[in-house]
């Protein structure tokens, strides 16, 4: 049930991101003459559907919803850059159409950092090492030490703990932090001590018997410890807001970048003569494959999870799609927004003219190329998961 429920979920963030993308698209292009034909929630077969002599969007605009419900759409009137009667989006010039095809990126980004304001003044959990915060006007809470990876055959596992538990003493010695699990353990390896926890609400007790050498790396307790920290503000909820959301959109950047990086060097190196590059290629691909998400990790595991955890886990996994969507329409990949403005943006350096046929064309091998791109990683979740 939780899964279904938070498969629901998944789906109305994601419909609503889109939505409010699509919907920047159309007032923008409405704020500069462009006709607006139709609005859609979701993706066709067509479910319903309402034409509207007038609305906020324009005269006889046909809303609909469909059946498939990733995402929206808008459908603007001569939408390829040759079509030149009044009312074309074909008509406008480039500064016009710069503004229609980033109001979406705009309106994530925005919306991202209106769900990361309302978190600072709930309770933002700290997700990054120097997360963006205003001194004076922060109160830092922490959760109790939990274990996060419990190591298969490991000691903990041995003796019966799980992820999740929350450990609160080790040999008798209160912990405050990860670092004094990982400390007591270091102190008393090869020794047996008793680790207090608490599992599901019930205060428990075990004894543990310490590894004497970690020569593998797996540790001498044989767990990784976790602890959330919650960071709260009042005044300056909207400045750390925007602020948190400059900082996830370079660590994004960054991250993108490091995984185009080691996905290029490792199927590059996949040819090399020597086996011990071969292997190392091969595991650059596979942190690439780990860091990568698709349908089915998005709405079977990853929303089905923020849900169990609750509504601040929701609204923050939210906002960092919203980013996400933001700046992967933002890049210079056909068939997104930042596509089509750097093809028409080429034509126009070129001096050359992009006639109807030719730009179909190149959005829709770009397009073809971003479908094959989901089923792999869609492939790729199922065996994961």
């Amino acid at each position: 049930m939780d899964i279904v429920f938070g498969v629901i979920i998944g789906l109305l963030a994601i419909t609503i991101l889109v939505a409010i993308h699509e919907l920047g698209h159309a007032i923008i292009a409405r704020r500069n003459g462009v006709v607006l034909e139709e609005f859609g929630i979701g993706f066709p077969p067509r479910a319903w559907a309402k034409r509207a002599k007038s609305s906020f969007l324009g005269k006889n605009v046909l809303y609909s919803i469909n059946w498939l419900p990733l995402g929206g759409f808008v459908k603007l009137q001569g939408e390829h850059d040759m079509d030149t009667k009044p009312g074309d989006y074909g008509a406008v010039g480039l500064w016009a159409k710069t503004k229609i095809l980033l109001a979406g990126v705009f309106v994530n980004w925005l919306a991202a950092a209106v769900l990361l304001t309302i978190l600072a003044l709930v309770g933002m959990p700290k997700i990054l090492p120097n997360q963006f915060t205003i001194p004076g006007d922060i109160q830092v809470s922490k959760k109790p030490v939990e274990l996060a990876v419990v190591v298969d055959g490991a000691p903990a596992q041995a003796a019966g703990l799980k992820r999740g538990d929350q450990i609160i003493r080790f040999d008798g010695r209160p912990l405050q932090n990860v670092d004094d699990l990982k400390n007591f353990a270091v102190e008393r390896k090869g020794r047996t001590v008793e680790v207090a926890y608490v599992r599901g609400g019930v205060d428990r007790t075990v004894k543990v018997t310490l590894r004497e050498k970690n020569d593998d790396g797996k540790g001498y307790f044989g767990a990784n410890p976790a602890q959330q920290e919650t960071l709260r503000s009042t005044w300056s909820a909207p400045i750390v807001g925007v602020g948190m959301t400059v900082q996830l959109t370079g660590a994004t950047l960054q991250g993108l970048g490091d995984m185009i990086a080691k996905g290029v060097s490792g199927l590059v190196l996949q040819f090399s003569s020597d086996a011990k590059t071969r292997d190392l290629a091969r595991k650059d691909l596979g942190a690439v494959g780990d860091g990568v998400a698709g349908p089915v990790g998005i709405f079977g595991v990853i929303f089905p999870a923020a849900t169990k955890a609750g509504l601040v886990s929701v609204l923050m996994l939210t906002g960092v799609i919203s980013l996400t969507l933001a700046i992967m329409n933002i890049l210079p990949i056909p068939a997104l927004d930042g596509g089509r403005w750097a093809v028409t943006v080429l034509f126009r350096l070129l001096k050359k003219p992009l006639n109807a046929e030719l730009e179909e064309k190149i959005h829709g091998i770009g397009f073809l190329v971003l479908m094959g791109l989901v089923v792999l990683v869609t492939i790729a979740d199922i065996r994961k998961f």
